[in-house]
Order: C-alpha cells, then structure tokens, then sequence
C-alpha cells in the first residue's frame, strides 16, 4: 500500500490515488512486490533536521529514503521536501509536477537497489527515472 502524509505543508496538485497506482507499477514492474511505502511530504526545515539527526548532513535535500524492504516485498518511508522540489523546478527549468514525480520515483527506485553515489549510478537511476516519468500517464477528467 502507498500512503501520502502532508507535516505543514501543502502539496497543489497531487492526485494522490492515481500516483500511488503510477508508484505501484514501478515496483512491480522493476519485479518486486508491493509492501507498504510512506510519502511524507515536509518543509526543508523538516528535512534538513532529519539529514543532520539520521545521515550527520548538515544541507538541504529534496528527500530522504527509509529502506525497510523485505523478502521482495518494496517497503520504506520517502522523505521529500516540497520547498526543494519547488526550487529544483525552478533551477532544472522544469515545471513542479514533472519534478514531483521525479523526486518521488527516485525514492522508489532507491527502495527497489538503484543507487547515485558513482557517476554510473547516477546516470542508470536518471535513465530509470526518465523512462518511469515517461510512462506515467495523467488521469483523464
């Protein structure tokens, strides 16, 4: 199951219901089976506090994985910044859904073993994120 919690913080825009169904199929398309992923959707005051106390990184980032996979099962908490994803929109001039998305596929690919500290594994999980972003279609109104 794929829940969304907001900590002070609004999230425009967010179909909650047909994104975690997008999620969904990520995970079970990278061959896993779905357990239970928290999105937890904070400020960057919030996050920063989390980097320092859990990661000993004194900056900003737009999200923080928990990994509590198990047995194939995809389980975990995603941690994400709205305030970063905001201006990472700005920065990458891209609009703030696209980078909503971004950000949060990226956390489920962390959960299904892709990694980004080398620069190998930071182009394959740009590649996974782009080809997932790309399969996500808008639900029709």
């Amino acid at each position: 199951m794929i829940e969304f919690s907001l900590e002070d913080v609004n999230v425009p825009g967010l179909d909650s219901e047909h994104f975690a169904l997008w999620l969904e199929r990520v995970v079970l398309e990278e061959g896993f089976e779905l357990g239970d992923i928290n999105l937890v959707f904070c400020s960057d005051e919030a996050l920063l506090k989390m980097n320092i106390n859990f990661l000993q990184h004194d900056y900003y980032t737009d999200i923080i994985t928990f990994d509590y996979c198990e047995d194939g099962f995809v389980s975990g908490d995603l941690f994400i910044s709205i305030d970063r994803v905001i201006d990472n929109a700005v920065e990458l001039k891209t609009d703030y859904d696209s980078e909503l998305k971004r950000v949060c596929v990226h956390g489920v690919l962390h959960l299904c073993g892709y990694k980004d500290k080398s620069d190998e594994d930071e182009k394959q999980m740009r590649l996974k994120e782009d080809f997932y972003l790309k399969k996500y279609v808008p639900r029709e109104t």
